[in-house]
């Protein structure tokens, strides 16, 4: 499989119409995919926006062509039932078939907790996870459908608009459990920070399940984020990513906080050491090339770039000089 550069479209810092111009110029300048998170609330409070990641999505293929788009990542907890899911996605691929996709991930606290859902433990969202994989794919059939699991049900259910291709399914995994699901039932599996060790260990636990489950793994995505903040200016770089600490909260994605004022507070404790070691800060354009190859070697094929830069204009096309020729040339 080639291996394909993405642009992360930052629905958590900028307002739609915003983001359909940067998507817009990054598939200009290079970039074979636009991948959308899909949350209620954001991460943080100040001058952040959330969007609605399907109607994004629609109105971007629809404009802007060539590149795929879909969410990384969608949580089927409380908020989504799965066959909602896969109505929609089915929806979306018979109108752009080929260039939708989708991840499904157990979520955060702020997509339920805000709309009177009750913030289940890993445990259950896993479950959630696997009988939802279970139910998308099996609607996406065009089959009638009948499902009785612990958590969703369907009865006589169909999709009476299918998707026109096959929709890729990947698995946002950054522990074992979640691997397990990836090799049975997806299409590959997404993750971030993928020079953790821990992080090292997933791809040899997707390969085996899927053997064992009777699936060839070497076609699978292996999808990675990556993280950065570019100016030629460092100081403005690292003001303008100082929003995201909130990700590095403590177990943060099982913590049921949702409120994004709360989340941007326990943030803003964290000291910019522990944020300029997951975030690139930087000036220099060969130091995002470098952490790109870092994550190519480690067998990634979509290198996915999250950009929280003071000029997403600047990166992005900065990204179109002299990045994306460079990975494109020498991996072609």
């Amino acid at each position: 499989m080639r291996i394909e550069f993405g642009y992360r479209a930052e629905a958590e810092g900028h307002q739609p119409d915003d983001l359909l111009k940067y998507a817009a110029l990054a598939q200009r300048v290079g970039f074979d995919f636009i991948p959308i998170s899909d949350h209620f609330q954001p991460w943080f409070d100040t001058n952040a926006a959330s969007a609605f990641a399907w109607s994004w999505i629609s109105a971007a293929a629809a404009t802007i062509p060539n590149v795929r788009f879909g969410t990384i990542v969608t949580a089927p907890i409380g908020r989504y039932h799965p066959a909602v899911v896969a109505q929609a996605f089915a929806t979306m691929d018979a109108m752009f078939p080929n260039r939708i996709f989708i991840a499904l991930g157990t979520g955060e606290a702020m997509n339920d907790s805000p709309l009177g859902y009750r913030w289940p433990k890993f445990p259950e969202r896993l479950a959630r996870i696997k009988e939802s994989l279970e139910i998308i794919q099996q609607l996406w059939t065009g089959e009638l459908v009948n499902y009785s699991g612990q958590y969703y049900t369907l009865e006589d259910a169909r999709l009476y608009t299918k998707p026109k291709s096959k929709i890729p399914i990947l698995v946002a995994a950054n522990g074992s459990h979640a691997a397990v699901l990836a090799g049975r039932y997806g299409d590959g599996y997404a993750t971030v920070d993928p020079f953790m060790d821990n992080i090292k260990t997933l791809w040899p636990i997707i390969q085996q399940t899927a053997k064992e489950a009777g699936r060839d793994p070497s076609g699978f995505r292996k999808n990675v984020e990556l993280f950065f903040s570019y100016s030629s200016d460092y100081d403005a770089a690292l003001a303008s990513a100082r929003k995201w600490k909130s990700v590095l909260i403590p177990n943060i994605l099982n913590l049921p906080i949702a409120d994004p004022r709360e989340l941007e507070k326990r943030g803003n404790e964290i000291p910019d050491e522990e944020l300029e070691k997951s975030w690139t800060i930087t000036t220099n354009p060969e130091d995002v090339i470098k952490k790109a190859e870092r994550a190519i070697a480690l067998g990634y094929n979509e290198i996915e770039l999250h950009s929280s830069s003071p000029s997403e204009e600047e990166f992005i096309n900065m990204c179109g000089e002299e990045v994306l020729p460079h990975l494109k040339n020498v991996h072609s």
